[in-house]
This record gives structure tokens, sequence and C-alpha cells, in this order.
């Protein structure tokens, strides 16, 4: 039985090693190419504004009848519409992302905050709280100096966000499989 779970814990563990690794080269990739991330940022925002409004209209008409379809329905015409609207105006819609992007860091740091210090006793906690610092500082950042920055910065500080969210799962995840071995 506990060499079972062990087992389930290493191979959770090399997944989450393997995406800790992904993360980190796909920062690198951001970084060196800013403006390109930053667009295929806006066209992913966009599309998954339209397939979510299409969604939303499929499920208007298939949980509701009467005056809740019909709410269902314009919430999903206001997301295709948005999306179609940032697909037609990519500059726009790279401007408003900055400016979600940073509130999200914010509030990102703030919860990865709060789950350092729930793991505070055991190994690896650091690297969640090193983590959550970063975040909050680049989301600061970006706040800072939008709109002027939009060009470059989802790519540039998103970038450096992936690479210290995968350096610090990377990290956790080596000690959990250390862990894992030493109570086999």
């Amino acid at each position: 039985m506990a060499e079972t779970i062990v087992d389930d814990v290493k191979r959770a563990s090399g997944w989450s090693i393997a995406l800790g690794v992904l993360m980190i080269l796909a920062g690198m990739l951001a970084i060196f190419s800013p403006l390109f991330a930053g667009v295929i940022v806006v066209y992913v925002v966009a599309w998954t504004a339209i397939l979510d409004g299409i969604f939303q209209i499929v499920y208007g008409f298939r949980a509701y009848s009467g005056g809740r379809t019909v709410l269902e329905i314009l919430l999903g015409l206001l997301y295709i519409a948005a999306g179609v609207y940032i697909l037609m105006h990519p500059q726009n819609g790279l401007l408003a992302i900055t400016l979600v992007i940073a509130v999200f860091l914010l509030i990102y740091g703030v919860f990865a905050v709060v789950l350092a210090f729930q793991l505070r006793p055991r190994s690896g906690w650091g690297w969640v709280l090193f983590d959550a610092i970063v975040t909050i500082l680049l989301g600061v950042l970006i706040w800072a100096h939008w709109p002027v920055n939009s060009a470059w910065v989802i790519g540039t500080l998103l970038g450096i966000s992936f690479i210290v969210s995968g350096v610090s799962r990377l990290m956790l995840s080596m000690s959990v499989r250390r862990l894992a071995t030493r109570t086999a």
C-alpha cells in the first residue's frame, strides 16, 4: 500500500518537474520575443472569448427556458463581440490585457503568499514564497508603467514570471520527490 502511494507521488512529481521545465522554456521564449508573445496572448484571449461565447449560447439553449435563455444568449453574444473586437484591434486588446495581467499577477501573488505560509513547516515552502514576492513585484511594475510598456511588457514580464514559477515548481517537486524516496 505505502509503496503504491510512493510510486504515485513520484509519478506526480515527475509530471510536475516536467511542467516546471516547460514553464522555464516558455518563459525564455517569451523574453526573447516579447512582442510576438504579447500578440499570441492577445489572439489566445480573443479566441477564448469567442469560443466561450459560443458555449454560453449553447448552454443557454440547453439549460434554461424563457427569460434566462435570453440573458445567456446575450452574454454569449457579448463574449463573441469582445473576442471579435480584440481580433480586429489587437493593439487595444494588448493594452487591456496588459492591465488585466497586472491585476492577475497581484492577486496570484497574494494567494501564493497565503499558500507559502500554509506550507511553511514543509520543505520547499520558501520557493513558493519567493514565487509570490516576485509575482507581486511584476504586477506592480506592469501597473506602474501602463500603458506605455504594453508593446513589450506582456512577453517580457510574463516570461520572467513563467521562469520564476517554473523554477519554484521544479524545486518544490524535487523536494517532494526526495521526501517520497526517503519514506520508501
